[in-house]
């Protein structure tokens, strides 16, 4: 159903596929949009539990999108350094494919903690439990991911053999 990497030399291990959904704070969602056209979007995100999370005003083109056709494919950029002398750059990504619901209840909850762990910093507890508790004016959208593949720059994947 999934297309094989062509260039599978620079396939990303499963774990360091993972460990760059970790580690980045934002990618691109992408989505079938308005008239057959695609729709692309940054977002910030957090991956949990084996699935990808963002939050969403509840009204708008991505909540429409997403409702009309679930499949979407979402893209995080890690590494893109350019080396000038070599007219090139090094890079390493990510990118899954799923399809995305709005999430309720239990899993609702835990992943906006995931989402506010994530992006809160040294906030006190108590502020971060008045923003999990309190908000509801927007959704919790969860990419139930079905294929996922990092790759990187040939020239990382040589530098690990030395």
């Amino acid at each position: 159903m999934f297309r094989e990497m062509r260039r599978s030399k620079q396939l990303l291990s499963r774990e360091d596929t993972l460990a760059v959904m970790n580690r980045c704070t934002n990618g691109v969602l992408a989505c079938l949009g308005d008239d057959g056209y695609p729709y692309a979007v940054p977002l910030s995100y957090v991956y949990f539990n084996d699935k990808i999370y963002f939050h969403s005003a509840k009204v708008g083109h991505k909540i429409d999108a997403i409702t009309k056709n679930p499949k979407v494919s979402f893209a995080v950029i890690d590494e893109d350094t350019i080396v000038s002398e070599e007219y090139t750059t090094y890079f390493r990504s990510v990118i899954a494919f799923g399809k995305a619901r709005i999430v309720e209840g239990d899993e609702r909850l835990e992943a906006f903690k995931a989402l506010v762990e994530k992006y809160s910093g040294g906030q006190p507890e108590e502020a971060k439990y008045k923003e999990i508790t309190g908000c509801r004016q927007a959704y919790i959208v969860a990419i139930d991911i079905e294929h996922i593949t990092g790759k990187e720059a040939i020239e990382y994947v040589n530098a690990k053999k030395t």
